[in-house]
């Protein structure tokens, strides 16, 4: 357990020492890295048959593969706020940060020298942009498909990985983790009255007819949105506890994650208790 912390922490100042750059960090905050994923990630190789120096490879790749995919993400979200001369720069050096990220992924995938890993992980980013496009452009006429793609968006990366590596019964946990804890952050942010790309799509498949803000649904509007959103959280919930019965026994830190996702989610009936 103590070697799987030792080894996190390690890749995340790894991480950071690479992805650090002086000016970009004076203009953008650092690059933040999901530990969650990381988490999984190290899971996974830690059960393989991969010297220290592969895992670390994979590990440094990977995430900053994803570092780079969010950045860019992160521009795309920022697009709602007020167009000024301070946001559009903001928004063109997060762009040039997002570039960066993705030149020293670049970097280490040719030094991995390994053809077939490379092209993997490029099925997995082509995934994951596919599935944003979907999302962002709202084409979606689902709830069930508006789902399947946040979880693609999560969690691509990781299950090209581990059907790489003949390990695939690992994807209905950590699939299902991801969208859990994607999910979990939406709503929180729909509760907060803040943006939300998930909760936008579920009110234009729910209420088509209803052009407003999320704030400015009636209460018994955004209760059932919430219920919708929990009923898929309860599912994944149920998946993950069937996945795990598949997999060797985790290790503490993953198990720990695991049960704070599932302690951490009040069902909307509670948390309208508690608020109202």
């Amino acid at each position: 357990m103590q070697d799987l912390r030792e080894k996190l922490a390690e890749i995340k100042e790894h991480i950071k020492a690479k992805a650090s750059h002086p000016y970009l960090l004076k203009h953008v905050e650092a690059p933040d890295i999901d530990e969650d994923k990381l988490i999984l990630l190290l899971s996974l190789l830690n059960q393989l048959d991969l010297s220290k120096a592969e895992i670390d490879r994979y590990a440094l790749t990977i995430t900053l593969i994803q570092i780079a995919l969010d950045t860019h993400e992160h521009v795309t979200n920022s697009k709602a706020l007020k167009d000024s001369s301070q946001n559009m720069q903001r928004r063109q050096l997060t762009v040039l940060a997002g570039d960066y990220y993705s030149g020293l992924y670049y970097k280490f995938l040719a030094e991995i020298d390994n053809i077939s890993m490379i092209r993997t992980l490029a099925e997995g980013i082509k995934n994951i942009n596919e599935h944003k496009i979907t999302v962002y452009q709202r084409d979606t006429d689902g709830v069930d498909k508006l789902m399947n793609s946040i979880r693609k968006i999560e969690s691509s990366l990781f299950e090209k990985i581990s059907e790489y590596f003949h390990a695939g019964a690992w994807n209905e946990v950590a699939s299902n983790l991801l969208l859990v804890k994607r999910l979990m952050a939406e709503r929180k942010q729909f509760l907060q009255a803040s943006p939300s790309i998930v909760f936008e799509i579920l009110k234009k498949l729910t209420f088509p007819k209803h052009d407003c803000a999320n704030h400015e649904l009636s209460s018994e509007q955004q209760k059932y949105l919430l219920l919708v959103c929990d009923r898929y959280i309860e599912y994944a919930r149920k998946l993950i506890e069937n996945g795990l019965k598949k997999l060797p026994k985790i290790n503490e830190l993953l198990e720990e994650r695991i049960l704070f996702f599932f302690n951490e989610h009040q069902p909307t009936a509670k948390t309208y208790v508690e608020e109202g």
